[in-house]
């Protein structure tokens, strides 16, 4: 079968519209993501992390953007690739370590593991492990919260490989039948594991398929930290009147998962959208305008890779769950 090419288009580029603190912390999320995510791929080649991994790497912008747009007060669900979600919306790098060890330390006492971060004291409801399985979680907290008559939105975060699931097209229709305030965000990363888009969708454009059920439909470029950020605060605003739709065009760097042989793509086009890093374009955008230095720079990933090393650390520390506390919170008829 002849592989599908997805050539890239020009990098980010243009102003960055804020100050230097702010940029500066948004650039810091971002590295911290890809240190993490760096870190963890090593470890489970190292056979310390197990079970099932998939990485973000390439794709922080999106996590970043977003969550930085969105409120505390906000619910948020994602998908099994997100340990960049829960990162930024507060968890700590320590606890995420610890539950993709299955450690005791970690966010679900080691028993989630990389699929399932949770958190209620930060909103974050869970990545979820079956394709589309948060979009109807979402729009039940969506409907909690208008019963409940809460000022309170709930952003859903799920792939382009969703959008082909019977649950995508309930979910959004049932929002915005009763006007549910739901961002649906799409990070359209161009393949569905291995499937590319254009196989899986006979109407490619998203957006498209969101305005058929009645709801207003943004597209981004999710490479660009600063077109996310504006686009998901554009949606907010919109939100209130019934559910929106996101889509953030991406692309991941890695395997779909540790497992993915990758055959389905051409290593010159990973290549390709590797010039359109949304790490090392923002940083450049951010020495233009004098907002980093290359000393600042360096000083922030220092401060970051410290932070992997302690997390790391902590989940080297950690204790397993004892035999006998196997069956505790196991719930038979």
């Amino acid at each position: 079968m002849t592989t599908i090419e997805h050539p890239a288009p020009p990098p980010p580029s243009g102003p960055v519209p804020w100050d230097k603190d702010f940029a500066q912390a948004l650039l810091a999320d971002m590295l911290r993501i890809r240190r993490l995510e760096e870190k963890a791929a090593e470890l489970y080649g190292e056979g310390r992390i197990r079970g099932f991994l998939h990485l973000y790497i390439g794709e922080e912008a999106v996590a970043v953007g977003a969550l930085h747009a969105l409120r505390a007060e906000d619910n948020v669900v994602a998908t099994y690739r997100e340990h960049g979600h829960a990162l930024v919306r507060g968890m700590s790098m320590a606890a995420i370590m610890a539950e993709m060890y299955g450690k005791r330390e970690g966010c679900a006492r080691g028993r989630g593991g990389s699929m399932h971060l949770f958190d209620a004291s930060t909103r974050l409801y869970g990545g979820n492990a079956i394709v589309g399985g948060g979009l109807p979680v979402a729009t039940g907290l969506a409907l909690a919260a208008q019963l409940r008559k809460e000022d309170r939105v709930t952003a859903c975060f799920f792939g382009d490989g969703a959008v082909a699931e019977g649950a995508f097209h309930e979910s959004l229709n049932l929002a915005a039948l009763w006007k549910l305030p739901v961002l649906f965000c799409c990070e359209n990363n161009l393949y569905g594991m291995g499937t590319a888009v254009e196989r899986a969708e006979a109407q490619t454009d998203l957006a498209a398929k969101a305005r058929s059920y009645n709801m207003p439909a943004l597209s981004c470029d999710g490479m660009d930290v600063v077109a996310v950020y504006q686009a998901t605060q554009e949606a907010l605003a919109l939100v209130g009147q019934g559910p929106v739709f996101v889509e953030y065009r991406t692309y991941r760097y890695r395997a779909h998962s540790m497992f993915d042989a990758e055959l389905y793509r051409q290593k010159a086009e990973v290549e390709e959208w590797k010039t359109r890093g949304p790490i090392h374009t923002f940083t450049a955008r951010l020495k233009a305008e004098g907002k980093l230095t290359e000393a600042e720079f360096l000083a922030l990933d220092a401060r970051v890779a410290a932070e992997v090393a302690a997390a790391v650390a902590f989940a080297e520390a950690g204790t397993w769950e004892p035999v006998e506390d196997l069956l505790k919170d196991v719930h038979t008829p």
